[in-house]
Formats: C-alpha cells, structure tokens, sequence
C-alpha cells in the first residue's frame, strides 16, 4: 500500500499520527476530567468543546484563503501543528474550567492556521483517480494515531495510579515529534513566480451547484453532531469505568483506521457522494441506539459501528470537495467548508449540552440521529435545490 503513497504524503501521515496520539491521548480523558477533578458540570463540557471549535472557525477560513494568496503551506502547517502542542500541558495546570477552554481554543486555533493549508499540500499530491484513496490513507494514518494515544494513556494512568494530570504532560511528547517531522522532511510544491500573490476570486453564484449541495449538507448533518465528548460521558453513565472507556473508545479508531483507506478507494470506484450517504445512515442509526440502550453490552457494539460512519465521511468529504476545486483555490474552499462546519459543531454541542441538562442524554442523541436523517434526504433529492 505504501508504495503507491508519495513521500509528501507518507509523511504528513505520520504527522497526523503523532499529533493525533498526543491529542487522542487526553481527548477521552478530558470531559472526565472536568466533571470529576474540576467538577464542572456536563453543560460546561459542551459549551468548551463548542466555542473551541466556533473559535477556530474564522481561522479555517481565513488561513486557508492567506495560504492561497501567499502560495505557501507548509508554514501555515507548522505553526499550527506548534499551537496544538503546546495546548496540552496548559490543561495539565488547569485548576478551574476555563484553563482547559483556554487550552482547547489554542488547540483549534492550531487546528483552523494548520488544516486548509495540509489538505492543500495532500491535494498537490493526488491526481485525477486517487484523490479519496489519499485523503483516505491520511485519515487511516490519523485515525490509528487515534488508537496508539489512548493506549498510551491507559498504559501512563496504569504507572502513574490514574494521575490525569501526568498524561496531560507527556502528550506534548509525540506533538513535538510531528513538528520535528514536518520540519525536516516535507518538500512543499515549487510554484512559479511563487512570491506573487494570487488573486482569489470567490462568488456563490460560480460554484458547481453539485458542490453548493454538499456544503448545505453538512452544515445540516453537522447541526446535530455534537462532540464525541457527550459518547464518552455516556459510556461512563452507563457503567464503564475510565479504564473501560478509554479500551472503548480506542475500538471506535481502530474501526475509523482499518477502514478509511478502504472507504477512499471504494470512493474512487463508486463516487464519494454514494459513501458519504452510506456515512449519514450509519451516523444516524449509532445515535438512535446511543439514545434507546440503558445497557453498557451495547456500547461495545456502538463505538465500533461509529467508527464506520466516521470513516466513511471525514476524508471523503474532502475528496468530494476536491473535484470540483483547483489546488491554487483549495486552500480558500476548504477553509471555507471547515468553518461552515465548526460553526454548526459549536452550535450542535451547544444545543446538545443543553438538552442532556434540561431533558435527558437520550433526548440529545435523537436529535442528532434526526438531524443525520434529514441531511441524508437533502442529499438524496438534492436535484431539487440546486437552483438555490
């Protein structure tokens, strides 16, 4: 499989890798975190996750179009992979809940200055017949970072006799590997006449109808997806202790590794619109059962089918986006529909907060089910709003 990779690629993928373990090392643990150690309450866990990623949002935009103008990435991709690890022993000092917000806004900030320009340095490594088999071999190379960090974690929380804070630590470790990595062997693209700026027109109207579609899309689905956080609080309610949670957790990446360079590839044969419908249904039907069990034996199951439905969307929604854009644009239009998407996050785990407080768990994973039904039939009969 590797050979049919570039280098350029490989190694932004073990990029991912290590900053995803650091990042996945203390994603599970931190709504436990702040429930149990800060004692702030569910609704908190929601609102920090969501002004995390709505703060971000702007600099996904606005990062991605200076990325185009400038005709450079990888800079844009160090600092911000920089900013992201440098947020994780700031949690470890945090002695009230607004320390970790601040910790997390500094790591979405990482997020929003370094994920247009990366997804722009693996478009210039794609051609016409393999964009989701990329797209998909970096998030299968992210996502097993996402299984190697919270076994790390429990192996730390094991020695170290559950000290969450001490993990908060030695996850800025492999974050300062992928800024090492990246330094020193990604080759960005030469492009002529280089230090001239490109004029980057932008109007609603000039984008391919089949594209305005998606965006709206997913601003719906993403209305309803609310952080993985409230998944994790709720196997916790349900019965699993940390330990247990953190084993089910990683059963979920090592679902969304296995199968994301699978779902890529099957994207390149079949269109990654039909995937990413398959995604939606599979979203919807893990929220449904998240809402109706009051057992955790089903948790088991649940994860890893999440895991899927992860798989089958986040690097194929990139890949969808890419045939319709050009690389010197694509910084612009993917930082464009991560910003459309954080913002729909924030307020998704802004509702969904609201409703676990006021209602019930179940009450916030029917909405997200609902709203991952109604994105779908967007999507099925989309041929009747692409006039908008």
């Amino acid at each position: 499989m590797f050979k049919k990779v570039p280098s350029n690629v490989f190694i932004l993928g073990l990029v991912s890798f290590f900053n995803d373990s650091a990042s996945e090392m203390i994603y599970p643990i931190i709504p436990i975190f702040l429930t149990t150690v800060l004692h702030a309450p569910v609704a908190v866990v929601g609102l920090i996750d969501g002004i995390a990623d709505g703060a971000a949002s702007l600099f996904k935009f606005v990062f991605g179009y200076m990325s185009d103008r400038m005709r450079k990435r990888k800079i844009f991709v160090v600092y911000g992979y920089a900013a992201n690890a440098l947020s994780k022993p700031i949690v470890g000092l945090a002695t009230v809940w607004p320390m970790v917000l601040f910790a997390q806004v500094l790591s979405r900030f990482g997020k929003g200055l370094r994920t247009s320009a990366r997804d722009s340095l693996l478009l210039q490594n794609t051609t016409l017949h393999n964009k989701g088999y990329i797209f998909g071999f970096h998030r299968a190379m992210d996502s097993a970072g996402a299984v190697f960090g919270p076994l790390l974690a429990l192996y730390l929380l094991s020695v170290l006799n559950e000290n969450l804070r001490a993990v908060f630590f030695f996850a800025f470790i492999p974050g300062a590997l992928s800024i090492l990595l990246l330094i020193l062997f990604i080759k960005e693209k030469r492009q002529d006449d280089a230090s001239k700026k490109v004029k980057i027109s932008f109007a609603w109207k000039s984008i391919n109808s089949k594209l305005k579609l998606f965006f709206l899309v997913s601003i719906v689905f993403a209305l309803g997806n609310s952080t993985n956080s409230f998944l994790i609080l709720r196997a916790h309610d349900l019965g699993l202790t940390t330990t247990l949670t953190i084993v089910v957790y990683i059963l979920y990446n090592v679902c969304y590794s296995l199968f994301s360079a699978p779902a890529g590839h099957v994207a390149d044969k079949i269109g990654a619109r039909k995937v990413y419908a398959v995604g939606l249904l599979i979203f919807a039907l893990v929220y449904f059962f998240f809402a109706a069990i009051n057992s955790s034996f089903w948790v088991w199951l649940l994860f890893p089918i999440y895991g899927l439905y992860i798989a089958f969307t986040d690097g194929i929604s990139k890949a969808y986006i890419a045939e319709f854009i050009t690389e010197e644009e694509s910084g612009t239009f993917f930082g464009l529909y991560e910003a459309g998407i954080s913002i729909a996050i924030f307020l998704a785990s802004f509702i969904g907060g609201l409703l676990w407080s006021i209602y019930s768990p179940s009450v916030t994973f029917y909405y997200g089910s609902f709203m991952a039904i109604l994105a779908f039939m967007i999507l099925l009969y989309g041929k009747l709003l692409r006039k908008i």
